[in-house]
């Protein structure tokens, strides 16, 4: 097939994967992973090999990351079984299988009915559409709940984040009712530069945490559950009953601690870049959140996808920088969305000329 006869998303990813600079997070080729990921076990001195994620790099990955959060944590090859392992233990522990979540959590969303058909949980909906979670919106669900989850940040609602004193109420108001607090913080990293808190105080105010390895921290896969010694010891109970354990994790494991190390120490910096980039955008684009809570937010504009797609495909290939991704039609008529995330690339540019950049894709 040549280059005519590809699709226009076909044409874009190829586009956008061949351009020497990047607003969003680097993806190397597999063999650049794999020879990167062979220094990183010399400059870590990663010697052995995990065995059904124990010992080895695994076990220094749950190390440094309880270190970080300041609870005890598990290992999981994915971060869907990670929180459904949560909630089960949690409406075990109660004997109630009732659990509050955002109606725009990523499990009720993205994860095809899981939680209710595969762990008989009943979900009532703690928020709707794009608010922020508060002790107000737990205190309107009557009756007894096992837990309550908050997803730092929402990602379907532009990664909104409540202030750090709302988050505080939220799990005062659990407790004082004996509802377990859970935080699914697959980008609890990069909330951090918005609560202005260290991990550990973000994390402890939940009874449990789930964390992603592979987003902001850009590894291959994998995720942590933590929370006290018995959670974690139910936790691994659970890993090992749905399959979790398996064989190998070391190259999963050595991504994250790669991640730990080169990526976390940069998000603040890539937050702040994305501001600079919002504010920095002309009228006819709108920014949600206005002024993003982290290095993730949306782009609306008026517009048809195909015609500002074209228009994108032809920028990208002149200017060889991956500034916007693909737009889609938005729920509201007439008018377009994207996601913008921003890595570390970007501090290596301008934010107003990707914003002039991003200016004529709508103009």
């Amino acid at each position: 097939m040549n280059e005519e006869e590809k699709s226009l998303p076909e044409r874009l990813r190829a586009a956008i994967i061949a351009c020497r600079q990047s607003v969003f997070p680097a993806y190397p080729s597999p063999a650049e992973v794999f020879d990167g990921l062979a220094e990183a076990c010399r400059e870590l001195g990663i010697e052995e090999w995990d065995v059904y994620a124990e010992r080895g790099p695994v076990a220094r990955l749950e190390t440094e990351v309880s270190e970080l959060l300041g609870k005890p944590a598990a290992y999981f090859p994915s971060g869907v079984m990670a929180q459904q392992v949560a909630l089960r233990i949690h409406a075990d522990t109660a004997g109630n299988r009732r659990v509050a979540m955002p109606d725009l959590s990523h499990l009720l969303v993205h994860e095809d009915d899981g939680p209710r058909i595969l762990q008989d949980l009943r979900i009532e909906h703690l928020t709707t559409g794009r608010e922020t979670p508060t002790r107000a919106h737990l205190d309107a669900i009557p009756g007894p709940l096992a837990a309550c989850l908050v997803e730092l940040p929402l990602r379907d609602a532009g990664c909104l984040l409540p202030t750090f004193d709302e988050l505080a109420e939220l799990a005062q108001g659990c407790h004082e009712r004996g509802i377990a607090f859970h935080i699914d913080g697959a980008r609890i990293w990069e909330s951090q530069e918005w609560f202005g808190k260290p991990l550990a105080e973000i994390a402890g105010l939940a009874d449990t945490v789930y964390t992603s390895f592979y987003k902001g921290l850009g590894g291959l896969a994998g995720a942590a559950l933590l929370g006290d010694d018995d959670f974690v010891a139910q936790a691994r109970l659970w890993r090992r009953r749905m399959g979790g354990t398996l064989y190998r994790s070391t190259a999963e494991a050595v991504a994250a601690l790669v991640g730990l190390r080169d990526r976390l120490p940069h998000i603040g910096e890539c937050v702040t870049w994305a501001r600079a980039l919002a504010a920095a955008l002309p009228a006819e684009i709108t920014a949600q959140p206005a002024v993003p809570h982290t290095n993730t937010f949306l782009l609306y504009a008026a517009g048809d996808p195909d015609d500002i797609n074209t228009r994108l495909l032809a920028a990208l290939e002149e200017h060889s920088l991956a500034f916007s991704r693909p737009w889609t039609a938005s729920d509201e008529p007439g008018r377009v969305v994207t996601e913008v995330t921003v890595g570390q690339g970007a501090l290596e540019l301008d934010p107003e000329s990707v914003a002039g950049h991003l200016a004529a894709l709508v103009a």
